[in-house]
């Protein structure tokens, strides 16, 4: 008789309420990913091919997490898919062959996420699905290969108060309560959070909401740790 942990137990009611759906041009894994999301106790929403086909068959279901293959068969783009996925309210992960940095580059650009391997352990799969449906970003090592891979990503040279201020925000804390850990005024946190979205722009790479500024903070590796020898953004 298998015997199930307390975490287990507490993690499988976690999950309860989850929507998930996969879209993947092969059976094989579609079969096998809608298996381990039921196991795991997510609601399983639908399987596609494509994602013209997932849009198809939604009949106004919501969804949490789209489990989203990186290259699908049908002359479709990465850009495409991620962006008509989120269009229909979903968060995506991408389910990546790990060798294909540009286009994972391309998936996380176009607002995934986060990306796992093909090659990973169903458990980890399932661990990925549960970080995006909580609203996190899937900062794994897939994740940084595809940042460090691009030879064209600008970082926006945040000085040090600058990057404090946007680790806090970004880690969750309300921008008076960042302030006030920091010592600063509220106005003060607020002007740097401005100066802060300005130099995103200027480098290409707006971040106009809190989620966008978290992005930001975990691509440039602001998160979850500073780098200590910023420069001192006063």
């Amino acid at each position: 008789m298998v015997q199930v942990t307390e975490e287990e137990t507490i993690a499988a009611v976690n999950r309860t309420g989850v929507r998930v759906s996969v879209v993947d041009d092969h059976e094989s894994v579609r079969l096998g990913l809608k298996a381990a999301c039921i196991e795991a106790g997510f609601e399983f929403v639908l399987a596609a091919a494509s994602v013209q086909e997932f849009v198809d068959n939604l009949d106004g279901r919501e969804n949490d997490v789209v489990v989203l293959d990186l290259s699908l068969g049908d002359g479709s783009t990465v850009t495409e898919n991620v962006k008509r996925v989120m269009a229909t309210g979903s968060a995506v992960l991408i389910h990546s062959i790990a060798d294909r940095v540009a286009s994972v580059r391309e998936a996380l650009a176009a607002g995934a996420a986060g990306v796992i391997p093909k090659s990973s352990a169903t458990k980890t799969v399932i661990s990925a699905v549960e970080t995006v449906a909580r609203g996190d970003v899937l900062n794994n090592l897939e994740w940084a290969t595809a940042i460090d891979a691009d030879r064209d990503f600008a970082k926006a040279q945040l000085g040090r108060r600058e990057r404090e201020i946007l680790h806090l925000y970004a880690s969750g804390l309300p921008l008076k309560l960042a302030a006030q850990q920091l010592g600063i005024g509220y106005s003060t946190a607020r002007e740097y959070l401005d100066r802060i979205r300005v130099k995103y722009v200027e480098v290409g790479r707006p971040a106009p909401t809190k989620v966008d500024l978290l992005r930001r903070a975990v691509e440039d590796g602001i998160l979850p740790g500073l780098d200590p020898d910023g420069g001192d953004g006063r």
